[in-house]
């Protein structure tokens, strides 16, 4: 297994009414919902990870910080990017941020201090532990896959 501060993954994702926090549970407008944005963020862990684990291995999330900044409403075309920012054993942490990309008609974000912060839409960590698949479900009492 090699794991090295440094890896990082992106992923593309177009909000669509199956994101929103109306489909969620989470509230009741039609923008990307909070758990949705984690669930894509954690998305881009696992990809970062993806041809860096031993056969037989996974990884867990055990815990996140998540800042929502920005409404992201359906049809946005958002980039999760998640970076591995500490390994201590089996024990990884990601910094996660999430912008709006702009439309392609556009060419490219605006140009100006703040430009790129104005496309930010959320940001955190995610925390994932090292784990044997089968004992991990061995123990969860789940079918193994």
């Amino acid at each position: 297994m090699e794991l090295a501060v440094g890896l990082r993954a992106t992923v593309r994702h177009v909000v669509t009414e199956a994101d929103t926090a109306i489909r969620a549970g989470s509230g009741d407008v039609p923008v990307l919902a909070t758990p949705r944005m984690l669930a894509l963020a954690e998305a881009a862990c696992v990809a970062a990870l993806e041809s860096h684990l031993d056969a037989g291995m996974t990884s867990v999330g055990t815990g996140v910080a998540l800042e929502h900044r920005r409404a992201s409403p359906v049809g946005t075309e958002i980039e999760v990017e998640a970076e591995l920012t500490e390994v201590a054993g089996r024990r990884l942490v990601f910094g996660f941020i999430v912008r709006h990309l702009p439309p392609a008609a556009d060419g490219g974000p605006a140009d100006g201090p703040g430009a790129d912060d104005d496309l930010v839409a959320g940001a955190g960590t995610v925390e994932r532990i090292v784990v044997d698949r089968a004992k991990f479900l061995a123990r969860a009492g789940a079918p193994a896959r």
